[in-house]
This record gives structure tokens, C-alpha cells and sequence, in this order.
């Protein structure tokens, strides 16, 4: 079915203000006056420059028998040849001299030159001169409207693609394979799935929808709206895929908090004989990171070097992304080194990496390191603030803030705020923490107002605990665990009434605590526990090991802290709580399942309590292993009886 036969299609609501505003007549004026004034320097014995002052070759011209005069022109082949090479070298300065040439040879509406004049000023970004050289030439060129469309997709604004994909209807042209990339693109950028869904259809009427450039788009097009499930239906309707459609998937995977159907989908791609890209083994890896997958983050390095990609700094950035987040701080220290070229995302990674793990010094250390061959950009500094935070470091996170607008020119985002409103807060200025949320340039959004939750918390401060609350209901109003740390706040003050008034409205909300979960992986299997659970076929021996190591450290002075434990119960009931909290049990699996001193990798889903941290310290002591706990905002390193937090965190 052709698809200007199709039922109306619905037109973009929005005005296309955007694009009027980048037209300017005057440009065809300042056309005209070199038609009449033609530029000196544009003549058969001066040599043509690009704008890097890179020699074109000189034009070869042809006379006019007719004519008196002694003027030659350029053929048409001479000019479609020269602009090819201005649009290779987006050299727009000679661009324009030949645009003007072109008026005066009269080649100024042949479709295929104009074509390429309007293809200069898209990848030029001069989309103004582009649609105004648009509006004046015959539109009977498929190939024209993609350019000018792909201008629109890549530039902005983006509401031009879509309205230029509409308009192409009205002059009776069908979209081809090269149009739908380009407007599913914008459709991305705009995060607009109402159009991508009626466009998606346009490709089925098509007969597009098996194409894997297409498919690639539509893919993309879906993840960058959020709908995984849509992107998964049209990667699995096309049979015949290329490396260029997987990655499509395994990106969509990834963006959206999947890393474990994104490692999955990889083997499978490799199962299929596919040789992965650079792109594939940056997605996955950068899965692995997310997921704390070290044994797959592993397998994935040992793949990319068998595929010879050892010397892909691309990639080697991306593993030591993943050593730093699955724990291997000092491996991806030495592949930072070995690096070959040191981006500034490189410089990033291993900056956000060590203040992840609580390595303050090392980070700063290594920010002025980059200093002296690198310029910081607005990651850099929430790695370094970050790590300013984790290591209580006040005095020096200020400065960094200040400097970093003063010096580098960076204004700060909401992710620089919530770190310095972390910082402050966890050092007990939560006065000053709350008017600098008060004084923010940006709207601050649920981290910044966590950030001054959680610190409510650390320091019993109910007032502001209830204020952060509710600007968090605003924002997120169905996150029940920012109700269970107010109610937790009101436990620690003895406000029992206040408990019992969160866990009804939690309760008329239809809200669910998160349960706390933590796994370890032994033996390439990951091994999940709940609080108290019982259910793992080893449960009798880990309990066992649980009485054993207990009784160790209570004889090296351990004390059970009941502090973390809001409930009303007695303290012995509290200390059986978290006797049997989810980290402890996967850490006493961890003991009956490895060698002496093996090193223990342990990830939970929400923050490690008091208690346990305390307990895990002696364990580590006593037991002679190194216990890695990666939370939900850090990492935790016990070594000997010490944490690399400092007990600051």
C-alpha cells in the first residue's frame, strides 16, 4: 500500500516556531550582492582555500562562443566535483563563492547542485541557509528531503525533521530506507513515541521493517523513549542481522538499566558467529560495570584482547570503568596507565572510580595529575566532589565548588549539588545544606533532596527530615523507601507516633518496603539472601558458621548496635535482627564456600546498617579475608579489622 493513499495523518501539534526563527532573508541578498560584486579572490589564477587554508585545485573553466566578453565559467561537472570536496572538508567560505558562481552560471536551481549546496549548509550547521535554499528549488528529489531531514535530526531543532517528514506527503514522495533513520532519530532526540509509533507504521506499510538500518533506528528509537519491550519485538522480527542491529539492542539494553539481558543478548550474539565491534564490547563491559559482574567483566576483557582490540583506548576505558565498580580498584589503575592516549573521559573514570571506593586522596591526587595535561570537564568535578564527600573532606570540597565555576568556567548541575549538599550534611552543617538547596541556579530534583534526607537521618534531625520528605513526595511520590527513612528518623526519637503515621499512609498508599538483598557469586552461580532467610540448601551450615564467627569476635570485643533497628522491640529481639541481616548470611556462605583467604565480593541493594558494618570489620580481622561490600551509594573495603570509609560514610 503506498503511503500517501494512507488514511490523514495527524500533523505535529507544536508550532515550528524554532525553525522560522533560523531563517534569515538576508542571506539571499548577500547572495545577490556577490552576484553583482563577484569576490576578487575568485578567479581563474587564485588558488581556492578551504577553511583550514587547505589549497582546492584550481577551476577548470569553459567560454561562451557567443559571448564578447573573454569570461569563462566552471562546467556543471566542475562544480558538483568542487562541491563534493567543500562538503568533505565543511569548508562553508568557499562553500558560499561557489553558491554565488553558481547564480551567475545559471546553475543556481539544477536539483542536483542545489541538492548539494543545501547538503553543505546541513553539515556546515547552517540550517537556515540550508531550508531557505530549500524553499526556493523543486522538491521532486527524494535525496533532497533526506538531507535537509538528517540536517534536522542531527542539529536540531529536531521538531524540524518531523516537519519536513509530514510535508514530504503533501508533494507526493514516499519515505525511502535513508528518510526513516533520519526522522526516527529526531523522534529519539524529542523522546516522542507517539510519532515513532505512527511512524513505525509507516515503515511496516512500507515494507521497511526488516531493513537492519531501519531496524537499528526503531530500536534506538524505543530505548531512548524508555520502551525496552518494543525495541526487544523488532530486533526479533528481523532474522538477518548485523553487528550494527545488535549493538542497536545491546545499547537499548543497557540505557535502561538492564545489564543482565544486555550480557545475556551479547553471548548470544557471539554464540551466533558475529564478530563484536568496538561498540559491542564498550556496551557490554559498561554492563558488567553496572551489574558489579566482575567474572563477566572479566571474560569480556579476555574476548576483546583475543579479538585484537588490546589496543582500543576506547575500550580499554571501559575496563577500568568496570574494574573500578566491581572492586578491582588497583587493576584498573594499572590499565589506566598502560592507556595510550588519556581522554578526559578516561581521566573521569578513574577519578569517579577511586572516590566510589572511598580513596579520596588518591582521586585528588590524581586531578591534578590531569591538570597539568588535561582540561576538567563537569564530570570530572562530581568524581572529585564525590570523593570530597565520601572522605568528609569539607574544607577542600568547598573550595573545589568554588573553583570550579571561578576558575573552569563550569556552572554547576544538579549532580554538583547533591554532592556538596551530601557533604555538608554529613558533616552536621545541615543548616548550610539546606540554603545552598535554597540558593540553587537549578531546580534541585530527588537526589539533591535524598541527599539531605539521608542526612536527617545520620544526625536525628527531624524538622528538616520532614521538610526533604516532602519535596520528595512532590517528586516521587510512589518511592516508599523515602517514607522508611522519615519513619526511621521518628524511631530514633522516640516518636512512635509519628512511625505509626508513615506506615498508614505507606499502607493507604499501597507502598512496599524494599527488602533488603544481598548476593556474592562463587563458583561463576550468584547466591541471593534476604534478611533471615532460610531457603539456600546450605541454610543449616551458613547459620552454623554465623554462630561460629559470632562468638569470635564477640571474643575480640564486639557488642551488637541495636541503633539501625527501628521497631519496638526488645533488645535482644534487635540484636537477633541483625544477627541475620542479608550480608552477613552471604558473607558465612562466602566463608564455607572458598579457600582461606580468598577475597569476598558482596552487593547489596540498599545501604549497609551500623551494625554490620562494625561486625564485618572484626570478621575480616579474625577470619584473615579481605570483605568487599558495594552498597547502594559506595564501596566498603575490610581489610584487618579497618574500612576503607574510614567509618565516614
Amino acid at each position: 500500500m503506498l503511503l500517501h493513499s494512507r488514511t490523514k495523518l495527524k500533523k505535529p501539534s507544536p508550532p515550528f516556531s524554532a525553525i522560522s526563527s533560523l531563517l534569515n532573508p538576508t542571506f539571499f541578498a548577500s547572495l545577490s550582492l556577490q552576484h553583482q560584486f563577484p569576490d576578487p579572490s575568485f578567479t581563474s589564477s587564485s588558488p581556492q582555500f578551504d577553511n583550514n587554508l587547505t589549497p582546492l585545485k584550481s577551476i577548470p573553466y569553459r567560454s561562451y562562443p557567443n559571448s564578447e566578453s573573454s569570461y569563462r565559467a566552471p562546467s556543471y561537472s566542475n562544480y558538483a566535483s568542487l562541491l563534493k570536496s567543500c562538503i568533505a572538508r565543511k569548508a562553508i567560505k568557499p562553500g558560499k563563492q561557489l553558491h554565488a558562481q553558481v547564480f551567475i552560471t545559471g546553475f543556481g536551481f539544477n536539483t542536483v547542485i542545489a541538492t548539494k549546496l543545501v547538503n553543505l549548509y546541513c553539515v556546515c550547521d547552517s540550517l537556515s541557509n540550508a531550508h531557505l535554499l530549500f524553499d526556493r528549488i523543486p522538491k521532486d528529489n527524494i535525496f533532497l528531503w533526506n538531507v535537509l531531514i538528517r540536517g534536522y535530526a542531527w542539529n536540531g531543532p529536531y521538531e524540524g525533521a518531523l516537519q519536513l517528514y509530514y510535508q514530504m506527503f503533501d508533494h507526493g514522495l514516499v519515505p525511502d530506507n535513508f528518510t526513516f533513520p533520519f526522522v526516527l532519530k529526531a523522534c529519539a532526540a524529542l523522546s516522542g513515541i507517539e510519532y515513532g509509533r505512527e511512524i513505525h507504521e509507516h515503515v511496516v506499510q512500507a515494507g521497511w521493517e526488516k531493513d537492519v538500518f531501519v531496524g537499528a533506528a526503531l530500536i534506538d528509537m524505543y530505548a531512548k523513549c524508555g520502551r525496552v519491550g518494543s525495541a526487544r519485538e523488532v530486533f526479533d522480527k528481523i532474522l538477518v542481522r548485523d553487528a550494527v542491529l545488535w549493538n542497536s539492542m545491546l545499547a537499548a539494553y543497557s540505557q535502561n538499566g538492564h545489564p543482565d539481558d544486555c550480557l545475556s543478548l551479547c553471548s548470544e550474539m557471539v554464540s551466533a558467529g558475529l564478530r563484536p565491534t568496538e561498540a559491542t564490547l564498550v556496551t557490554a563491559i559498561s554492563a558488567s560495570a553496572d551489574n558489579a559482574a566482575l567474572p563477566q567483566g572479566r571474560e569480556l576483557h579476555g574476548l576483546s584482547w583475543r579479538q585484537g582490540f588490546e589496543s582500543h583506548d576506547k575500550v580499554k576505558t571501559a575496563l577500568v570503568d568496570m574494574y573500578a565498580k566491581c572492586g578491582s580498584v588497583k587493576v584498573a589503575r594499572i590499565l589506566f596507565e598502560r592507556l595510550g592516549v588519556k581522554r578526559v573521559v578516561s581521566w573521569n573514570a578513574m577519578i569517579t572510580g577511586y572516590a566510589m571506593h572511598g580513596h579520596a586522596t588518591e582521586a585528588l591526587n590524581l586531578f591534578e595529575e590531569m591538570n597539568r595535561v588535561a582540561k576538567p570537564d563537569h564530570i570530572t568535578f562530581v568524581g572529585v566532589l564525590s570523593a570530597c564527600s565520601h572522605g568528609g573532606l569539607l574544607e577542600e570540597g568547598r573550595m573545589f565548588f568554588e573553583t570550579m565555576t571561578r576558575d573552569y568556567n563550569i556552572d554547576a548541575t544538579v549532580q554538583h549539588y547533591t554532592c556538596m549538599v551530601d557533604l555538608l550534611g554529613h558533616s552536621g552543617r545541615l543548616d548550610e545544606a539546606y540554603n545552598l538547596i535554597m540558593q540553587m541556579k537549578v531546580v534541585p530534583d530527588s537526589g539533591v533532596w535524598g541527599a539531605m534526607l539521608n542526612s536527617c537521618k545520620i544526625h536525628g534531625n527531624v524538622e528538616l527530615g520532614e521538610i526533604a520528605l516532602e519535596r520528595l513526595i512532590e517528586l516521587e511520590p510512589e518511592d516508599a523507601g523515602n517514607y522508611v527513612i522519615l519513619s526511621n528518623i521518628y524511631a530514633q526519637a522516640g516518636r512512635w507516633e509519628g512511625v505509626a503515621k508513615l506506615r498508614k499512609l505507606m499502607t493507604d498508599k499501597r507502598l512496599k518496603k524494599s527488602i533488603a538483598c544481598s548476593w556474592i557469586e562463587v563458583k561463576n552461580k550468584v547466591h541471593a539472601f534476604l534478611s533471615g532467610d532460610t531457603s539456600h540448601p546450605l541454610s543449616d551450615e551458613i547459620y552454623a558458621e554465623l554462630e561460629r564467627v559470632g562468638g569470635l569476635i564477640k571474643n575480640a570485643g564486639y557488642s551488637p548496635s541495636t541503633g539501625s533497628v527501628f521497631h519496638d522491640v526488645e533488645d535482644d529481639e534487635k540484636a537477633n535482627m541483625v544477627y541475620r541481616h542479608s550480608e552477613r548470611l552471604a558473607i558465612a556462605f562466602g566463608l564455607i564456600s572458598t579457600p582461606p583467604g580468598t577475597r569476598l565480593l558482596i552487593t547489596k541493594n540498599l545501604c549497609i546498617c551500623v551494625d554490620c558494618h562494625v561486625a564485618i570489620k572484626f570478621i575480616s580481622k579474625i577470619t584473615e579475608r579481605e570483605i568487599t561490600v558495594r552498597d547502594v551509594n559506595r564501596y566498603h573495603h575490610f581489610k584487618d579489622g579497618v574500612c576503607s570509609c574510614g567509618d565516614y560514610w
